[in-house]
């Protein structure tokens, strides 16, 4: 690639944020990175559940997984920043991606990668996803369902990783 580029790709849990930021960051070179409340809670070897109790007290947690986030994709040549708030904390993205799927689409991904009864994993997403749009809006004025500003929207529901991946690199390869 010849300009570095930063792209940033956003959507909620289990919309494929991670796996898909790490793999178009492998198909063009660019640093991967994503630092979230999962890198957090291994840091501080704590629990996401408890992580996330933490975060509804105390806005410290939000504040550091998005300053250290972004402060890590500001030094990077180029990167490819995947997160819950990327489009909207990294302001100087080249691209902002936002990846969108149906809640029982997300469930049901996150209940085959982390395990657990269907029903449970999709009450335990509603709910995240409830205090996340609520924490957000304090801490930032972020509402996290207005992604309208985004370069592209892509529904992940009935796509395959590598053909997501590749809506996104097409999308990188016209703005060369």
């Amino acid at each position: 690639m010849s300009k570095k580029m930063k792209i940033a790709i956003s959507g909620k849990s289990g919309c494929g944020n991670t796996t898909i930021s790490r793999l178009v960051s492998e198909k063009l070179e660019l640093a991967f990175i994503n630092f979230t409340f999962r890198s957090l809670a291994a840091e501080k070897d704590l629990s996401l559940k408890e992580i996330l109790e933490k975060a509804e007290k105390d806005d410290w947690w939000d504040n550091e997984v998005d300053r250290r986030q972004v402060a890590m994709a500001q030094r990077a040549d180029g990167c490819v920043l995947g997160s819950r708030l990327a489009i909207w904390m990294l302001k100087e993205a080249d691209l902002k991606v936002y990846l969108r799927a149906a809640p029982e689409t997300r469930a049901d991904r996150i209940a085959r990668r982390e395990g657990g009864l269907l029903e449970e994993v999709a009450a335990f997403t509603r709910e995240r996803d409830r205090l996340d749009h609520e924490r957000y809006l304090r801490i930032y004025r972020i509402d996290n369902d207005d992604y309208s500003f985004v370069d592209l929207i892509v529904d992940t529901d009935n796509m395959g990783v590598e053909e997501i991946a590749a809506v996104v690199i097409e999308a990188v390869r016209q703005r060369l």
